[in-house]
């Protein structure tokens, strides 16, 4: 059945069509699975969203998480679904079996994300911690921590979070100035304060386990000097059950334009000197160890704008559909009879655009996830460093480039909307305003794009670029050989090139003298970047859903036009494909045109914010 939440037709496209995830089934680790364990779990991640996570999306932006004397407070209505993400297994869903995890792919996961966020954004933050501090700890934490810590948080019986940002460092976390003083080997006394702590302090939980960053006392300053602490909320026992409270303070929660029912805090440790910590790892590896929760969140963050922009998308099609407004401009004058507004022709252009990018998104996401599955089963070394490297070259794309794109998506539906969508009777404004907060937490777009600029296109010494462009390349020879999406293949094949362009000349910039010059256009060219990655994808969908859309025809001895349309009006799989082909045909038309002037504004060496006087602005 239709949801409003995501399109389940093109998730299994992507999926098994495109990228065609059951060859993961060929590897030994994911071996046990057969398409429908895959599809069983989907289903079941759709209904626990529109059952249990969307009924309570309302409630967590109009009462929200509330503050009182150090406690916060969550709406009535998330305590039972907080309950079953740990019930049902989703915090566990892809961590081996051995550990009590189902062992499932991050593919097929993100496919559950991504519907989890598009029913409730807000409540899906808080399990989304507990599965990073497990890993955490699951890396890099002692027996006796793994023993304490690991079943709990894996269980979802207790919760997790995420430590970094101080009042006066902000993402700059060689700046910060929370201190550990060491007591033993293991315990420290930590002391500072922590700010947009994402589920710092809540009631949802027995207990919260709190990485902290933090400088041991002597330790050099800068990065190198940071280490991380697990600071629980009550001390454990060593028997695992639940102690004293520590030394931590939530000091107040922030109010927010939008996640009003994910809890923001301001968060004390040590303000009565006995915060003790136990430290993770060895000193000085704090951010190393943190990175591999900051890396997941920002995927996760990729996800999320592709939920919201989903569900945002798609109940504006709804709407266009049933809103009767206007008369068919063609028979305007000779007609009173209203019209749905989906008849006129921007409202048409709006909702393909929407539709194009968001469908370009879901395939950028699902395919980074499809490479870290790739890597986790891959025996080969060769093989499991690229699919590694491939990863960390897109994770700045999936979270600043979909950010970007998504806020735009959600923008489009209230305006498909009207005045109603600036109104609380319908829920894109709250879409829209959920959806901001991804342009900025995990880092701003900005230092991902500072990232992709400095590090991610030089990884391997220029070889994953290149490894990105030969797959593009592939992509653009095998749609050149059908006739009829050649000229598509061109443009995708001709903005590859334009984009390589601006690549090496940023790239020969930076390593000269002109630094700066680079940095102020690395959020331009990290969207030309997603743009021509986004061609690519819909040049390899376009192909998929024509050879598929093609085979149709051909087996129903389907040969004139008007037999092609009756049959696409009356086969759902062939109005499916003819839409993907002319989605993926409106986007590359629209888009890959744009990149060689873009290219042309990057090279062309306008350096006017730098020139700027700081009082001329």
């Amino acid at each position: 059945m239709a949801n409003n939440l995501v399109n389940k037709r093109d998730v299994d496209f992507v999926l098994y069509e495109q990228i065609s995830i059951m060859d993961l089934t060929k590897k030994e680790l994911y071996s046990i699975y057969s398409k429908d364990e895959f599809d069983m779990v989907i289903e079941q991640a759709i209904k626990f969203a529109e059952n249990e996570l969307e009924p309570c999306n309302v409630d967590g932006d109009r009462i929200g998480a509330s503050w009182k004397d150090g406690e916060v407070t969550l709406p009535a209505s998330f305590y039972n679904p907080l309950k079953m993400f740990g019930e049902q297994g989703w915090v566990a869903a892809c961590e081996d079996l051995e550990l009590g995890g189902q062992g499932l792919p991050h593919v097929v996961f993100t496919a559950c994300n991504e519907v989890f966020h598009a029913a409730n954004t807000a409540i899906n933050l808080y399990p989304s911690l507990a599965h990073g501090t497990f890993t955490m700890v699951n890396k890099y934490g002692t027996e006796d921590q793994k023993r304490k810590y690991l079943e709990k948080l894996l269980s979802y019986e207790w919760a997790g979070t995420m430590n970094l940002t101080e009042p006066g460092a902000g993402s700059s976390l060689a700046h910060i100035q929370t201190k550990a003083e060491k007591i033993d080997d293991i315990h420290y006394r930590i002391k500072g304060q922590k700010i947009f702590i994402t589920g710092g302090e809540h009631d949802a939980h027995p207990n919260i386990i709190h990485p902290v960053l933090a400088r041991i006392e002597g330790d050099p300053p800068g990065i190198k000097g940071i280490s991380i602490f697990l600071v629980p909320k009550y001390h454990v026992q060593d028997d695992e059950t639940i102690g004293d409270r520590n030394d931590i303070t939530c000091a107040g929660i922030e109010h927010k334009m939008g996640l009003r029912g994910s809890a923001t805090c301001q968060m004390s440790f040590g303000d009565n000197d006995n915060c003790i910590g136990e430290i993770l790892g060895k000193p000085g590896q704090g951010v190393q160890i943190m990175f591999l929760i900051m890396n997941e969140e920002r995927l996760n963050v990729g996800v999320q704008s592709v939920g919201l922009a989903s569900t945002a998308y798609l109940n504006a099609l709804q709407y266009a559909k049933e809103r009767l407004q206007g008369v068919d401009i063609r028979k305007k004058g000779s007609s009173s009879e209203q019209v749905a507004i989906i008849n006129h022709p921007d409202v048409r252009r709006n909702l393909l655009d929407m539709k194009s990018r968001l469908e370009g998104l879901r395939a950028l996401i699902y395919y980074t996830a499809y490479l870290l599955d790739l890597e986790k089963a891959e025996t080969n070394e060769d093989k499991k460093r690229d699919c590694f490297n491939m990863v960390e070259f897109f994770t700045p794309i999936c979270k600043a480039y979909s950010s970007e794109v998504a806020a735009g998506i959600c923008s489009n539906a209230v305006n498909v909307f009207g005045g109603y969508g600036y109104c609380q009777d319908y829920p894109v404004e709250q879409y829209f305003r959920d959806q901001k907060i991804t342009a900025l937490y995990e880092g701003t777009n900005a230092i991902h794009a500072n990232d992709l600029l400095t590090r991610k296109m030089l990884l391997g010494k220029g070889k994953v670029l290149r490894d990105v462009l030969a797959e593009i390349d592939v992509a653009v020879k095998t749609a050149s050989e059908i006739e009829e999406l050649k000229q598509m293949a061109d443009m995708v094949g001709v903005a590859r090139k334009h984009f390589e362009q601006a690549a090496n000349f940023l790239l020969e910039q930076m390593s000269g003298e002109k630094a700066m010059e680079s940095f102020q256009k690395a959020l331009p060219m990290l969207m030309i970047t997603g743009d021509v990655i986004l061609g690519w994808m819909h040049l390899w969908q376009c192909t998929v859903a024509y050879t598929s859309l093609t085979k149709i025809f051909k087996d129903g001895g389907v040969v004139t036009g008007d037999e092609k349309v009756e049959v696409i009006r009356d086969n759902q799989d062939a109005a499916f494909y003819q839409g993907k082909i002319v989605s993926s045909s409106y986007y590359i038309n629209e888009n890959m045109k744009t990149i060689e002037s873009r290219v042309q504004i990057i090279m062309s060496g306008n350096d006017a914010p730098l020139r700027m006087f700081e009082e001329s602005f």
